[in-house]
């Protein structure tokens, strides 16, 4: 069985990646890395800490669990970036660069995420298409870019097997959010448990794209799983789910928690959301390595609640 490691396993993705491919490829055969203290719901199997900039490290931790498979999750992410921009760049580049570096080395195989932050103010906003201009305004989304392009470039130039997705606003419940601009998506159903008022950095009419983390977690194993003569972008795929506003998925929680209040406060997110588009054209994902979405959003909304309730978190 091949062994897999998971750089960012901590993270809100990275702790639900690593718990399916344990269920696939066996708890011993998928290593859990961060630079923090990982979940306990992923400490059944092994776990090593790596500043995933360290790329002596890295290697290291590569050739003692003799690695064929990176997925790579480490990364400043939008608003949290916007904090510390040089940071955000040396992280989310440097480390990037570390992995792809193994893949002319030893590593098989290699899975690094985008975001719809490629986008930019000027990018068309509906069903925004694989192929288009991309102007970001936030540093995460300019490494994203950059990123993308060392992907398709150490793949076409030593042949690289690197994969990627344009991941949309994830929303899951087994973990924080990690510091994203759609992350109200994930806090405001623990508010509405709790019975309090959510206050929402977004205004209510702020549609953008998102995706049930169950959804997430599926494409990525799926396209890591297709065959590589399906995949023809070696930057990043555009995949989508379902898109709304923060008043629709308030309208969707109202439903099961009549009393439940929220104050819309927007900040300095809300710049950043304004930039990106409202929907995404995923067809070449569906074309070419059969991606289809599962969730919309009174599914999910059910999901989350359903599994909230019988306290699978606090």
């Amino acid at each position: 069985m091949k062994k897999i490691l998971v750089i960012g396993a901590g993270g809100q993705l990275g702790t639900e990646l690593t718990i399916k491919l344990r269920t696939i490829f066996g708890k011993d055969n998928v290593v859990a890395s961060d630079i923090r203290d990982v979940n306990e719901s992923i400490q059944d199997g092994p776990v090593e800490k790596l500043d995933a900039m360290d790329a002596k490290a890295l290697r290291e931790i590569v050739k003692k669990h003799q690695v064929e498979e990176v997925y790579h999750l480490a990364a400043i992410l939008s608003a949290k970036g916007e904090n510390n921009p040089r940071f955000a760049w040396d992280l989310n580049m440097n480390s990037l660069l570390n992995v792809l570096e193994l893949g002319r080395e030893s590593v098989k195989k290699i899975y690094w995420p985008s975001s719809i932050a490629v986008f930019g103010p000027d990018t068309p906003k509906d069903m925004t298409p694989q192929f288009t201009v991309m102007n970001p305004t936030t540093v995460y989304g300019i490494s994203k870019v950059a990123g993308e392009r060392w992907c398709a470039y150490y793949h076409h130039k030593y042949g690289v097997d690197v994969r990627s997705l344009r991941y949309p606003g994830l929303i899951g419940y087994k973990s924080l959010p990690g510091g994203g601009t759609t992350d109200y998506a994930v806090d405001i159903f623990s508010k509405a448990l709790k019975g309090e008022t959510f206050q929402c950095f977004l205004g209510a009419d702020t549609e953008l794209p998102m995706m049930y983390m169950e959804d997430a977690v599926r494409a990525t194993i799926e396209l890591m799983q297709a065959d590589s003569s399906a995949i023809k972008v070696r930057s990043s795929y555009n995949i989508a789910a379902m898109s709304f506003a923060p008043r629709h998925i308030y309208d969707k929680i109202k439903t099961h928690f009549t009393d439940f209040q929220i104050k819309y406060e927007p900040d300095y997110r809300q710049e950043i959301a304004d930039s990106w588009p409202n929907s995404i054209d995923d067809s070449a994902a569906q074309e070419q390595w059969n991606w289809q979405a599962k969730f919309d959003l009174e599914k999910m909304t059910e999901d989350i609640l359903m599994n909230l309730r019988v306290g699978v978190v606090d």
